[in-house]
């Protein structure tokens, strides 16, 4: 029976990193079922999902911490099984403003008190074309619950949108 782990790792980027993680999930008889990962700053932070089989589990775990004394700092758990049952719709955002603090923890504010949960964010900073000034942009996928109110969640997204002077796509 296999096992399914999920592993985030952070270090300072290098040629081969990505390849030395993967070479040790093989080795442990480990199958790299999807992944995230991503420069910033200097550093290079991921966090990936393998399966393997239960005799590996230990192995492969005591393999990947050992990366630490590499300089990779790696956080190692158990993946779940979702819970059978309905299936909750997805909404999208899309965030695009004058960067300013705030932002985030507005969105995500307003989706909590819906109950709305944030399966995949990525955001940026990029440049104002005719301006240069700085961008904030940002894509969310969220898990909505049986029984959100959509019209209150665009309602408060709006008053948000107001409020920052950013424009919130709401689908």
């Amino acid at each position: 029976m296999n096992n399914s782990l999920v592993f985030t790792f952070l270090g300072l980027d290098r040629p081969g990193l990505v390849e030395r993680l993967a070479d040790i999930v093989a080795d442990h008889q480990g199958n790299w079922l999807e992944s995230r990962m991503t420069q910033l700053a200097g550093q290079f932070a991921g966090i990936a999902r393998v399966t393997v089989p239960a005799s590996e589990v230990d192995e492969l775990s005591n393999a990947l911490l050992s990366l630490n004394i590499e300089g990779l700092t790696i956080n190692i758990q158990q993946g779940q099984i979702p819970a059978a049952g309905a299936k909750p719709k997805l909404c999208k955002l899309h965030i695009l403003g004058n960067d300013r603090p705030g932002i985030v923890r507005e969105v995500s504010r307003a989706l909590k008190q819906q109950q709305i949960n944030v399966v995949e964010m990525s955001s940026n900073i990029t440049s104002a074309p005719m301006s240069g000034d700085a961008l904030f942009e940002a894509h969310v996928s969220a898990e909505m619950p049986q029984g959100c109110n959509f019209d209150e969640l665009e309602e408060s997204l709006d008053t948000i949108a107001d409020q920052l002077s950013v424009d919130i796509v709401l689908s």
